[in-house]
């Protein structure tokens, strides 16, 4: 494999992304002819870094430019994955400032994702990064508006929009297929009791660059649960499965109804069951209160409890919607007058009580019976990707895009901040701010670690 090259001198960095951060949107839009190849860096190797260098490699009009990883093993694997094409770089500034790569994908842990694509914005690159988008609420703003300001195509790893279940299924709620919308439920239910064990802090593996793998997060001893993987669950790093698994249910939920009229959040919970050393909580349910509608979260980490097929599901006056990434079920609702769901009316009530309404016939359903079984994670990966590569060349608005990507996340730091807080958060979708309430508002920005704040801060955003 090529081998890494040499760390970069920040202050040529800091004096290109400078300058590429003055430059107009118009300057970065270059015109793709049809068939004209997209050079892309892959930044992070890991789980979901190796499943999009698979993906964009089958795509007939990538090259694979370079390939950047803070682990020495990972990174041989990525360039190996590649066929030896992409150039290994132990530093992705080295990956930014190659003028070969025209896109990015970022598939790092939480914590790296806006500060990598607000770099590669202001080098001039469009970015395909994973959700959640974000780690905190000003992040995912500050993302949002880079893209526009940039031009950017910045497209969000939520790949149900790009699935064609799941836009039959998007057709036919907006068409009033269930009637009106009035709630939408969201789980994740799994037994990993007693939890991953207690690791104690140790020296990181040598192949492990661990001040880098940190980056803008708190300095920290390395511990294995804070490290490849286990980060999911470690606050500095991630949010836990609300952003994990939630991010990808209310991404849906945004894309059908909108999540842009939130009004409050309420969430409680904790870590209850796992005797490890995460922090992330085990146990949750959190309500979100929108505009005519409610979305709720139930996560379980010690029981998957009795088989429920869809973790989520629309429900609608006429019947419900439930969804996964296989396919959906839509279960219609019985014309059934409301006085016959009265406990024992049809048995009769005492004299002067309710009594059942007899229908000619029996009830009839309210929608039509639907299911499609057709769905296919491939098929959504890679519908994904071809989505971007497609937007990258018509820089036209991907499916997933900064803004939807924000707002998702916004939903997921919302829940986990009022779980921690003990409280319920109302919020104001204008100011994108908490509702007298100084201290959860304080907790929507957080300070990045040097020296990335001072780059952050030279293109012009950070805290």
């Amino acid at each position: 494999m090529p081998a890494p090259s040499r760390r970069f001198s920040r202050r040529t960095f800091l004096t290109e992304s400078t300058a590429a951060a003055a430059l107009t949107a118009a300057s970065y839009s270059r015109v793709y002819g049809a068939t004209e190849r997209v050079g892309v860096g892959f930044i992070g190797y890991g789980l979901i870094g190796n499943r999009h260098v698979t993906d964009f490699l089958k795509e007939p009009d990538v090259d694979p430019v370079a390939a950047a990883e803070v682990h020495r093993g990972r990174l041989a694997e990525a360039v190996a994955a590649t066929g030896g094409r992409a150039k290994g770089e132990a530093d992705f500034r080295r990956l930014l400032d190659d003028k070969a790569v025209h896109a990015v994908v970022v598939s790092t842990p939480d914590h790296w994702h806006v500060p990598m694509a607000l770099l590669a914005c202001a080098a001039g690159k469009d970015v395909y990064v994973e959700k959640p988008m974000s780690l905190f609420v000003r992040e995912g703003r500050w993302l949002a508006d880079a893209a526009k300001r940039t031009g950017r195509v910045v497209q969000v790893g939520t790949q149900q929009r790009s699935g064609k279940h799941y836009q039959r299924a998007r057709d036919l709620i907006q068409g009033g297929a269930i009637g009106k919308v009035v709630s939408v439920r969201c789980q994740s239910l799994r037994n990993a009791y007693p939890g991953f064990g207690n690791p104690p802090d140790q020296d990181p593996p040598a192949d492990l660059d661990w001040d880098q793998w940190l980056g803008p997060a708190p300095a920290r001893k390395y511990n294995p649960h804070r490290g490849i993987y286990f980060f999911r669950w470690m606050w500095d790093t991630a949010g836990g499965q609300m952003t994990n698994i939630g991010a990808h249910h209310f991404d849906v939920a945004d894309w059908i109804l909108g999540l842009g009229t939130l009004k409050a959040v309420s969430s409680s919970g904790g870590r209850f069951a796992l005797t490890d050393n995460f922090e992330t909580p085990d146990t949750q349910d959190a309500l979100f209160e929108f505009d005519g509608w409610t979305a709720s979260w139930m996560l379980r980490e010690c029981s998957r409890g009795a088989y429920a097929p869809y973790p989520l599901e629309f429900f609608g006056t006429k019947g419900s919607l439930g969804i996964t990434r296989q396919g959906f079920l839509v279960t219609p609702d019985l014309d059934t007058p409301a006085v016959n769901t009265i406990p024992g009316v049809s048995s009769g009530h005492p004299a002067g009580g309710p009594k059942p309404i007899k229908v000619v016939g029996g009830p009839r359903p309210r929608t039509e019976a639907i299911t499609d079984q057709t769905g296919s994670e491939d098929e959504q990966f890679r519908g994904h990707v071809r989505n971007f590569l497609d937007c990258v060349k018509s820089r036209t608005a991907p499916h997933s895009d900064a803004e939807s990507g924000h707002r998702v996340a916004t939903l997921c730091h919302l829940a986990n901040l009022s779980l921690r807080l003990g409280r319920k958060l109302r919020w104001d979708a204008k100011t994108e701010t908490v509702i007298d309430d100084a201290e959860a508002n304080r907790a929507l920005v957080r300070s990045y670690r040097a020296p990335w704040d001072r780059e952050l801060k030279a293109i012009g955003v950070g805290t």
